[in-house]
C-alpha cells in the first residue's frame, strides 16, 4: 500500500492531499474496492451523501440519510466504523441528497431532490461538522433553476474558489447548473447551466486542485476536465447495491450505499486523474509563476 491509502478501515502513513500526489495514487482502478469502513450506527439507514475530513489520526466521513430523515449529519470515525458526532438542525429537509466540503469545519448539505419536480426551488445549508453532537441553525440559501424544477442528487464545491455547482439526474443526460459566486440568504440565488453531465449522476467530487471532477452513476464513475467540463474517461466502480455517494480521500475516491451497516470502499483513480488535475487554472498559474521567477517545481 502507498503511504496516504486506505487498507483494512485504517489510513496509512502522512496524511496528504496534495494533487500533484494524484499521479503517484492513481493506476489502473480496481473494480472490487478496498473496505474502509462499515457503518454502525442503527441511524444510518439511506446514506446518500458523503464528504472526507483528514485528521492526524486518519480520517473522518461525514454522511446524510436520503429523503425522509429529518435535518442531521453523521460523523463516522474512518477507523472503527462509529459514529462519533451528530450535527442537527430543527428545519426539515425536504428531500438531502448530497454533501460538499465548505472549509473551516463545515459540509454543504444540498437539499436538492426533486423526484417528481414539483419545487419552485431548492436549498443548501452550510453546516459545521465533527466530533460531538451539537443542535445548530445553520446558513441557508435558496437556488432556482432558469428552467424549472429539476431533480438533482450531486453538489460540488470548487476547492479554491467555493463555488457550488449542482448536477442534476436525467435517465440519459443531466445538467451541471453554476450558482453565483457570493450566494446571498436574502434572495434567491439563480443557477445557470454550464455543461452537460452523464445520465443518472447520483453524487461527484473534486479533485483537490479543482482542476478536474469525478462524477458517479449507480455503478461507474466520469472523469471531466474543470472548468472546461470536457469529459476525460469512464471507468467501473466497484458493485454497491445502490451507489450513492463519493468523495475524494488521499489519492483515492471513498465510494458508499444506501442501506444498513452499508460499508465504504475506496477506489483507485485512472491513470487520468493526475494530469487531469495539474492541467486545472491553479496549478497552471503556479507553474507559470515559478518559470517567472526561475524557481524549481
Amino acid at each position: 500500500m502507498r503511504a496516504g491509502r486506505v487498507t483494512g478501515g485504517r489510513w496509512v502513513g502522512a496524511v496528504v492531499a496534495l494533487p500533484f500526489l494524484l499521479g503517484a495514487a492513481a493506476g489502473t482502478p480496481d473494480t472490487t474496492g478496498t473496505p474502509v469502513l462499515r457503518f454502525g450506527d442503527p441511524e444510518i439507514v439511506e446514506s446518500s451523501g458523503l464528504a472526507f475530513t483528514p485528521t492526524t489520526r486518519g480520517g473522518l466521513v461525514h454522511t446524510v440519510n436520503d429523503s425522509g430523515d429529518r435535518g442531521r449529519v453523521f460523523t463516522v470515525d474512518t477507523a472503527t466504523g462509529s459514529t462519533v458526532g451528530v450535527t442537527s438542525w430543527d428545519a426539515e429537509p425536504v428531500d438531502v441528497e448530497a454533501l460538499a466540503p465548505a472549509g473551516g469545519g463545515h459540509v454543504w448539505v444540498a437539499d436538492v431532490g426533486d423526484n417528481r419536480r414539483v419545487r419552485d426551488s431548492v436549498e443548501v445549508l452550510r453546516v459545521p461538522v465533527g466530533p460531538g453532537d451539537r443542535t445548530v441553525t445553520p446558513a441557508a440559501y435558496e437556488l432556482r433553476y432558469p428552467d424549472g424544477a429539476r431533480d438533482a442528487e450531486a453538489l460540488l464545491a470548487d476547492p479554491l474558489t467555493g463555488r457550488l455547482h449542482v448536477v442534476t439526474k436525467g435517465v440519459f443526460a443531466g445538467t451541471v447548473y453554476a450558482a453565483p459566486r457570493r450566494l446571498r440568504t436574502d434572495r434567491p440565488n439563480r443557477l445557470v447551466e454550464v455543461a452537460e453531465a452523464p445520465g443518472l449522476v447520483t453524487d461527484a467530487t473534486f479533485l483537490p486542485g479543482g482542476g478536474g471532477v469525478v462524477l458517479r452513476t449507480y455503478s461507474s464513475a466520469h472523469l471531466t476536465a474543470y472548468p472546461s467540463w470536457r469529459p476525460v474517461t469512464t471507468w467501473e466502480l466497484p458493485t454497491q447495491d445502490q451507489g450513492e455517494g463519493i468523495a475524494y480521500a488521499l489519492g483515492q475516491v471513498l465510494v458508499s450505499t444506501e442501506g444498513a451497516r452499508s460499508e465504504v470502499l475506496a477506489a483507485d483513480l485512472p491513470t487520468e486523474a493526475g494530469p487531469t488535475d495539474l492541467a486545472g487554472p491553479a496549478w497552471t498559474a503556479l507553474r507559470a509563476l515559478a518559470v517567472a521567477r526561475g524557481v524549481p517545481l
